[in-house]
């Protein structure tokens, strides 16, 4: 038993649609597996600098807090935006920022922020 003429390749294209669909699903789901993964290393950086900046703080060693924290930052593959962390205070504030590129639906660079705050609580 054949197909009627006008409905040759109709399964065919059918197909190719799927398919289509599929991929385009497939780059969805990468995507965001890879701009969650830099939020998630964007967020460790921010935590780390803040840190290092409250320690500095808390048990000062004669370097500048915002140093230190960027350059814990930049270890983290991120760049410290900003730290409010003044000399005398036991609470550090750090914003950092982290590109992210290669995204498949989305080309081009984009930038994700993270802030971390860390107290030292001093007995």
């Amino acid at each position: 038993m054949s197909a009627p003429t006008g409905e040759r390749g109709s399964v065919t294209v059918v197909t190719a649609a799927v398919l289509v669909a599929l991929l385009v699903c497939t780059m969805g789901v990468t995507d965001l597996a890879q701009a969650l993964r830099v939020r998630a290393r964007t967020r460790t950086a921010a935590d780390a600098a803040a840190l290092a900046a409250a320690q500095e703080l808390a048990i000062p060693s004669g370097a500048d807090p915002a140093t230190i924290a960027a350059t814990i930052a930049a270890r983290n593959d991120a760049s410290i935006v900003s730290c409010v962390c003044p000399i005398g205070s036991y609470e550090a504030i750090v914003t950092v920022e982290r590109e992210v590129s290669g995204l498949w639906l989305l080309p081009g660079s984009h930038v994700l922020q993270a802030a971390a705050r860390a107290v030292v609580d001093l007995p």
